[in-house]
């Protein structure tokens, strides 16, 4: 079996831990830093756990000896030092972040590596970088790149018309930094809750706007052949208004750690959610201007007989698809990986990438 180190017990850690132990060909070593996380792993085959202080270089790299890979299910904030540890230790490393700095500095530690650094394996980034970059593929010319990821309640009933399905220090950071695009060919900066939109997918409205991360290295690999580049992430109609309120006007911006304990008292936690996945490029076959999109809704269910919600599939599903095609030889091993390097194909027909897919794609 390979042998793979986990960071991090929360929900995203325990549909990853399933998903690979369950495929009978990894075991894996679950490490957080609160045993009470570590309480849902006992007793489950092919799953070990160890309490770990993530911060301690010295003890990371103890925990990483022959191992195959590190994957980073822990607050971003920690990626620097994990990534720098798997450094040392000459491991695999995959991570989860949206966060830019971090992105950045695991850039900076793949020069080189004789082992392969691949940030960003989640749903976005991750996913729909694989998805739009292939959608490129099919245009002689490109003109607009259009990347749009929403994480949603099914049944929302308050006024932000919003549920807390995922990391909550991951959603204000999204909100508060700065947003990565290209803009008529040049590569810009633009503020987090603008550039609001609004569209129709399957008769249903949504609005989408800048927030931070979500365009991964897509940016770099695309200049000088895009004329526009943006991602945005979905809601329902009037929810950026609300929180523009509480972030700008407020200055809560100015107070995450007060933002955080605002969202996690007033929203419920929800198992009851879907992702919605819509990619669309518009450029030039031959001397026509056309567009091609991509458009996927998943919803939380039942696999393996477990129940996960719809963020838990996608995230882990990105990130255990990206890791078995690395253990098959389907991703190159050393130096940086991008996300976009990856094949469309090989990811929708991977077992755990299928979780992705319509039958049509298998």
């Amino acid at each position: 079996m390979t042998e793979i180190l986990l960071l991090g017990g929360g929900r995203i850690g325990q549909t990853i831990a399933a998903f690979l132990a369950g495929s009978g060909d990894y075991r894996v070593t679950v490490a957080d830093h609160d045993k009470d996380n570590l309480r849902p792993f006992a007793g489950l085959e092919n799953i070990e756990s160890m309490v770990l202080d993530f911060a301690d270089p010295a003890a990371l790299g103890a925990a990483m000896q022959d191992k195959f890979a590190v994957l980073s299910a822990a607050p971003y904030q920690l990626n620097q030092t994990i990534a720098t540890a798997a450094k040392a230790a000459a491991i695999h490393y995959l991570d989860l972040t949206e966060d830019v700095a971090s992105a950045r500095h695991v850039k900076g530690l793949a020069e080189g590596s004789k082992t392969a650094f691949i940030p960003q394996c989640g749903l976005a980034p991750g996913f729909i970088s694989i998805v739009a970059y292939d959608l490129t593929k099919n245009f002689d010319a490109l003109h607009d790149v259009r990347l749009r990821v929403g994480a949603l309640p099914q049944y929302p009933t308050n006024a932000l018309k919003y549920n807390l399905t995922w990391s909550t220090e991951g959603l204000i950071n999204e909100y508060i930094n700065p947003c990565e695009a290209i803009v008529e060919g040049e590569r810009r900066e633009m503020p987090a809750l603008g550039g609001r939109e609004e569209f129709l997918l399957d008769g249903i409205a949504y609005e989408a706007f800048n927030t931070s991360g979500g365009i991964g290295t897509l940016g770099e690999t695309l200049k000088g052949k895009v004329r526009n580049l943006n991602y945005r992430t979905i809601r329902y109609p009037g929810h950026r208004d609300l929180v523009r309120l509480l972030i700008r006007d407020l200055r809560l911006g100015q107070r995450p750690d007060l933002l955080k304990e605002i969202f996690e008292l007033a929203l419920p936690m929800t198992y009851q959610d879907m992702v919605v996945v819509f990619a669309t490029v518009i450029g030039k076959k031959g001397q026509r201007i056309e567009q091609e999109s991509y458009a996927r809704r998943i919803h939380a269910r039942e696999i393996d007989g477990r129940q996960w919600t719809a963020i838990q599939i996608t995230t882990a599903s990105g990130i255990c698809a990206v890791l078995d095609l690395l253990a098959q030889g389907k991703i190159r091993d050393h130096g940086l990986v991008r996300q976009e390097e990856i094949d469309f194909k090989d990811f929708i027909t991977n077992r755990f990438g299928a979780n992705y897919a319509f039958p049509g794609d298998r």
